[in-house]
């Protein structure tokens, strides 16, 4: 993913190895082409009329700086914390390529695919050590993940905001002069940092999905001439119950099951008070269903109006269960921002729907 000398894109394989190859073009000699190791560590060549200074320290603090970041978003996505330490040995590690690839006699190594690898299998046993040959396997595959994934945020924004046919033109030609952009080196330090944050973000974000995913079951309810099924997150934070009974009480939002319900319970969703001075009469086959649940919310007390439901089943992959212990209470509120579910499962009910498997 870092840039090339070769080419104004992207080398995106793993590791620091991609400039390897770029300066063994830069030092071959041949018509119309030629270069040498000036002061400060810099490295100068022409072609075609073409000057070219490459700063070999820069080159190698980026790489260095890069792989750091890649091994920190491995650590990241893989849930298993390492110290800032082995972080750093392990880009260093790293990094040692790139100073293979300014020697004469060690270029040609350091262009070899089982040399990258070598150095890949180094800089994720520097960070994560080894256990077992699966735990090791597993690292070294999510630090390619990572790689990959990096170089190509960079890949896609460069193209997405600098893509023009003439500018392609150029780029191809000057990849076979051995010249490449030198923006693109600023494109990547710059780059670089935000690729890895939203990376990390998105990393994040796609692991909450798939635990909310994972908590979510189908909820067939009926009562009365009543039945409807909603999508349901199981909450291990939703501890109502009702005193008497000691039964789980679970909150269902009325909005997407509004037009199979009663008229009055969907007043009393909206405000429970109307049933207590009498604005609002049940229904008679709701009547006998309702309880009353005490429950806390910000800091003070308030009842919740519940219903006994005749029927509950809960669906998740396959598998269906019958839930007979179970209270329902509705709610005028959303409960879910995206609409992901629309009902909060209390975790005895699990319980019990396991019981009964």
């Amino acid at each position: 993913m870092y840039p090339s000398t070769t080419s104004p894109g992207w080398c995106t394989k793993t590791g620091t190895a991609c400039i390897a190859a770029a300066f063994r073009r830069l030092r071959a000699r041949g018509p119309g082409r030629s270069g040498r190791f000036g002061g400060a560590g810099s490295f100068e060549a022409e072609t075609g009329g073409m000057r070219l200074v490459v700063y070999m320290d820069a080159i190698w603090l980026l790489n260095f700086l890069a792989d750091s970041l890649l091994l920190w978003l491995t650590s990241i996505a893989l849930k298993r914390p390492a110290r800032l330490l082995r972080i750093l040995s392990g880009g260093l590690i790293g990094s040692v390529i790139i100073i293979m690839g300014f020697m004469p006699q060690l270029s040609y190594y350091a262009g070899n695919p089982a040399v990258k690898l070598l150095f890949s299998g180094a800089m994720v046993f520097a960070v994560f050590g080894y256990k077992r040959w699966r735990y090791f396997f597993s690292n070294l595959l999510t630090f390619y993940f990572a790689t990959f994934v990096m170089g190509g945020i960079l890949m896609g924004a460069h193209y997405f905001l600098s893509f023009r046919f003439d500018m392609q033109v150029k780029m191809l030609k000057a990849a076979a002069g051995g010249f490449g952009d030198p923006v693109s080196w600023a494109f990547v330090a710059l780059g670089l940092p935000a690729a890895w944050l939203f990376s990390k973000n998105r990393i994040q974000g796609l692991e909450m999905a798939k635990i909310k995913y994972d908590q979510l079951v189908d909820v067939y309810i009926r009562i009365g001439e009543s039945d409807f099924t909603v999508k349901g997150l199981v909450d291990s934070g939703n501890q109502l119950y009702d005193p008497l009974t000691k039964l789980p009480v679970m909150i269902l939002s009325i909005l997407p099951v509004r037009e199979h319900l009663p008229e009055e319970i969907a007043a009393l969703a909206e405000d429970a008070t109307r049933l207590l001075d009498g604005s609002i009469a049940l229904p008679d086959e709701w009547a006998g269903r309702i309880r009353f649940v005490p429950a806390k919310t910000v800091g003070k007390q308030s009842l919740l109006l519940a219903y006994k439901p005749d029927e509950v089943q809960l669906t998740s992959g396959n598998r269906t269960w019958p839930v007979k212990k179970v209270l329902v209470s509705f709610s005028a509120q959303r409960l879910s921002g995206d609409d992901a579910f629309s009902c909060i499962v209390h975790p005895q009910m699990m319980a019990e729907a396991a019981q009964s498997a």
